[in-house]
C-alpha cells in the first residue's frame, strides 16, 4: 500500500552528472527551473551540506507566495542528493517527505531519477508527480538552451 504513495520519475538530460547536480544545488541555477509551469522563485536560501537547510520561496501565477523547506540528509556530489521536503504553510494533507535524486552517467548525458514519499494521500502524490514532471521539463529546456547558446 505504501508504495502507491511514493513517486518515481526518470529523465535523461543532455548534460553530464556534474552539470545536472550543480543545477540542483546552485541557487541561481535552481531558481531558473524549479516549480511547475508558470511559477517563479523569488528567493532561495540553500546550505548544501549534510544537515544544511534550504528554503525556497515559490510564487504561483496568482496568489501569495509560499515556501518549501527542508534539510539535506545525504550529499554525494554528482551522484546522489537526499533531503526532507515540507511546505510552509502546509496543506492539511501534507506531511514531510524525503526526496532522493540519483545522477547516473549515460554517455554524454545524465539519467536523473527522482524518488519521493511517502505521501499522506494519493492527491498529494499526484500533485508532486505533476510538479516534478513540469520542473524536469523546465530543467531539460534550460540545459538544452544553455548548450545551444554555447555552440551556436
Amino acid at each position: 500500500m505504501a508504495a502507491d504513495l511514493r513517486l518515481r520519475q526518470e529523465r535523461v538530460l543532455p548534460a553530464p552528472p556534474s552539470v545536472v547536480y550543480q543545477m540542483q544545488i546552485a541557487p541561481e541555477l535552481l531558481a531558473q527551473w524549479w516549480g511547475p509551469n508558470g511559477f517563479s522563485v523569488p528567493s532561495i536560501d540553500l546550505d548544501a551540506r549534510v544537515g544544511g537547510q534550504f528554503r525556497i520561496a515559490m510564487q504561483p501565477p496568482e496568489g501569495e507566495p509560499f515556501f518549501l523547506l527542508g534539510e539535506f540528509r545525504e550529499i554525494e556530489p554528482d551522484t546522489r542528493l537526499a533531503y526532507t521536503f515540507r511546505w510552509d504553510p502546509p496543506d492539511p494533507d501534507d506531511r514531510e517527505t524525503i526526496a532522493v535524486l540519483s545522477f547516473h552517467e549515460v554517455g554524454d548525458s545524465t539519467r536523473l531519477t527522482v524518488e519521493q514519499g511517502d505521501f499522506a494521500t494519493e492527491e498529494r502524490r499526484a500533485l508532486h508527480e505533476q510538479g516534478w514532471s513540469q520542473s524536469l521539463d523546465r530543467l531539460e529546456g534550460l540545459i538544452t538552451n544553455r548548450d545551444s547558446s554555447r555552440h551556436g
